[in-house]
């Protein structure tokens, strides 16, 4: 049967109680507190100390420091008033055990609204989470389909033009083979003209000379007109294929150099990846591009698929180890499993890829230092998890919720703070 503490001391104000109870040499971490409104108990075995309060108190906000030997309560009273005695007289055994039956439903009813009220928020964030990625998606889709219209309203101008073009140098062609073809007319005309003004000037003293002459003149004549006019073209079939493109859009020679480079840097690329990584032959294009599996991992962790996020951002390393935010996210997955050596392993190596310290990166920095930290305090390495809150602290001064974090380090190893 627990020994009922007796020498304790109390005082008190309009708005709080204070009490302090001694621990006579027990250890810190086998005191266990218990507090409602109307109860208040420790019990560190062997002994027990337990006080029905004269009136309602808000446990909540009242607060409890165990040092030195000694537990020190902060009693904040419901309604300021200065009390008669710190327990209520007049309670018997049945009044007791029906007190501190109730206080034990109330603490159990208060635990499960807040339980209950951690899972509606976490049903919450993850509906906000998905309507926020569905929005981002469907942005980037109209994005996309954005340039793919404009590409093709572009190259369809473009083509519009090259034929528009090409027409015009057809007519041009047609127009200038119209007008050679004329000229050589008028030159045959002219040429027969002449040497018909000839053959009516001769001497006519023979005919048969002059008919002969004439013969001679009309098969000239026929000659040189057989040899000013050039011979129909022979018909025949052209065959036309087209280059091979990677590319959607048309060739255009000023971007030659610059497809080809990217097309070989991609080879290049897709070479070495295939060498170190043979399993990657199975996976898609998109599988093997790090960001996106980056981005694969940060939706698993929203969904608390921790294991499945590490496997995409170990993926991810493999193929490009200098992303500092892969060991970064890859840290809060094992912050989140327990796995506290992994993740100071992580938040090391993304510190040592965030330099130099610059304003871009101070966040992701001050992230590091804060998973960190939080992993050294749950080994209970207060002095190094404090002094990655500090350094946090340089990055980030005005972060409220470090600052609280950094405050309960120190308490801890000054002494324990305990709230309620």
């Amino acid at each position: 049967m627990p020994l009922q503490v007796s020498d304790y001391s109390w005082q008190q104000t309009k708005a709080a109680v204070f009490i302090s109870v001694p621990l006579r040499g027990v250890c810190v971490r086998d005191a266990d507190v218990f507090c409602t409104e109307n109860y208040l108990k420790v019990n560190f075995p062997p002994f027990l100390f337990e006080v029905f309060l004269y009136a309602p108190i808000d446990d909540e906000s009242s607060k409890a420091k165990i040092g030195n030997n000694t537990i020190t309560f902060t009693l904040h009273k419901k309604e300021a008033a200065m009390w008669e005695t710190l327990s209520v007289s007049g309670v018997g055994k049945e009044m007791m055990q029906r007190i501190r039956e109730k206080s034990i439903l109330q603490a159990q009813e208060r635990a499960k609204e807040a339980v209950e009220a951690k899972a509606a928020a976490r049903r919450e964030d993850q509906k906000y989470t998905l309507s926020v990625m569905m929005k981002i998606e469907e942005e980037e889709r109209k994005k996309i389909e954005d340039m793919k219209e404009n590409e093709r309203i572009k190259a369809t101008k473009e083509l519009e033009v090259w034929k528009e073009c090409q027409r015009k140098a057809e007519e041009q062609k047609k127009v200038q083979r119209e007008e050679k073809s004329h000229q050589q007319e008028k030159q045959i005309e002219k040429e027969g003209k002449k040497l018909k003004h000839k053959s009516l000037t001769r001497n006519s003293a023979s005919r048969s000379f002059a008919t002969k002459g004439r013969n001679s003149q009309n098969i000239f004549f026929e000659k040189l007109k057989e040899d000013s006019i050039p011979a129909p073209r022979s018909f025949g079939s052209i065959q036309i294929s087209f280059t091979p493109r990677v590319f959607p859009t048309a060739l255009r020679e000023s971007q030659v150099a610059e497809e080809e480079e990217w097309l070989h840097k991609q080879a290049e690329a897709r070479r070495a990846v295939n060498t170190d990584i043979p399993e990657l032959g199975d996976l898609k294009e998109e599988e093997k591009n790090p960001e996106w599996l980056k981005d694969k991992g940060n939706k698993l962790f929203a969904t608390e698929n921790y294991l499945a996020a590490i496997n995409a951002y170990n993926l991810a390393i493999r193929l490009n180890n200098k992303i500092p935010l892969l060991y970064l996210n890859r840290a809060a997955c094992h912050l989140k499993l327990k796995n506290l050596h992994k993740a100071i392993e992580d938040s090391s190596k993304a510190l040592e890829l965030l330099t130099p310290p610059v304003a871009v990166n101070a966040n992701a920095r001050m992230k590091a230092h804060v998973r960190r930290g939080t992993a050294f305090c749950q080994l209970e390495l207060y002095v190094e998890g404090l002094q990655d809150y500090e350094a946090a602290l340089k990055i980030d001064p005005s972060n409220k919720i470090v600052q609280n974090d950094a405050e309960k380090i120190r308490n801890i190893i000054q002494g324990t703070e305990l709230k309620y």
